[in-house]
């Protein structure tokens, strides 16, 4: 097989990579809270000089250099991959349940039939006991859960119930005009926002060995906001026509390789033997 065959077959899987999850982007432009994932295009060298140091060979010696063959090492591949956590746009909605967290770096904390997940989601509503939950149905924690086991629980006669910048709720009942305190939400600050795995249905995994300690003083907390995707959309469009014009790109090269130079090469070792 021909080098240059393998180069553009490599090039254009990991094309078809991006594709994916450009297409995967777009397909949540829509979702709440969601982040948008990206690709890290390398090659074997970049990997291979990365590492190099922890190979015992000495570098630039014949031993070492049976790591690194000539023919593949530019061959780009998908080497990591990546959640942009950045805040996405806010959109007012007004509704006492909607809320939006300001930064980049805090969390909701649910608990799921899986155990306890994250998310940034906060399209939050009450179900028929007057427990806070999401959209799936996943209970809300409240901050002082880990002591108590209480989740965030409104009678039905409270009214007018608002939550300061920590995530404090408070209400009224009718007929009295104090209020009442009531649950704040758990929020959490992972260590490493790199270690956090997406699970599906906007809800991430934390790392075992985080603490999650809440954080009670955030002031990021926004009442009758949802935070949207920070996906952008003609950043992402234009990444798609990028992409799909490289695939035809490769798709040429692979043409030209098995189609022209073979033919050229048969022809002389045809001519030869004549």
């Amino acid at each position: 097989m021909q080098n240059g065959f393998y180069s553009a077959a490599g090039g254009m899987v990991t094309q078809f990579s991006r594709l994916d999850n450009i297409t995967n982007n777009l397909a949540n432009l829509n979702t709440n809270g969601y982040k948008r994932q990206d690709l890290v295009i390398g090659d074997f060298l970049r990997i291979y000089q990365d590492k190099r140091d922890e190979l015992p060979l000495d570098n630039q010696t014949k031993e070492a250099a049976k790591y690194t063959h000539r023919s593949v090492a530019r061959v780009p591949q998908v080497i990591e991959s990546y959640k942009d956590m950045s805040v996405g746009a806010f959109q007012r909605t007004d509704n006492t349940f909607d809320v939006a967290l300001q930064e980049e770096n805090l969390f909701f904390a649910v608990l799921t039939p899986n155990g306890i997940k994250l998310t940034r989601d906060g399209a939050f509503s009450l179900d028929d006991t007057g427990t806070l939950v999401t959209k799936e149905g996943n209970k809300v924690l409240s901050q002082d859960y880990a002591n108590t086991g209480n989740f965030i629980q409104f009678s039905s006669d409270a009214v007018n119930i608002e939550l300061d910048k920590n995530g404090q709720f408070s209400y009224l009942v009718t007929g009295n005009e104090k209020f009442n305190p009531a649950e704040s939400l758990l929020l959490v600050e992972p260590e490493n926002l790199s270690k956090l795995k997406p699970m599906g249905n906007n809800l991430f995994e934390v790392d075992a060995a985080d603490s999650l300690n809440p954080v009670k003083e955030s002031g990021s907390v926004s009442q009758g906001f949802l935070e949207k995707s920070n996906v952008n959309a003609i950043k992402s469009m234009v990444g798609m026509i990028e992409t799909q014009r490289l695939v035809g790109m490769y798709q040429k090269v692979m043409d030209t390789q098995m189609n022209e130079m073979n033919k050229e090469a048969i022809d002389k070792i045809a001519n030869a033997r004549a």
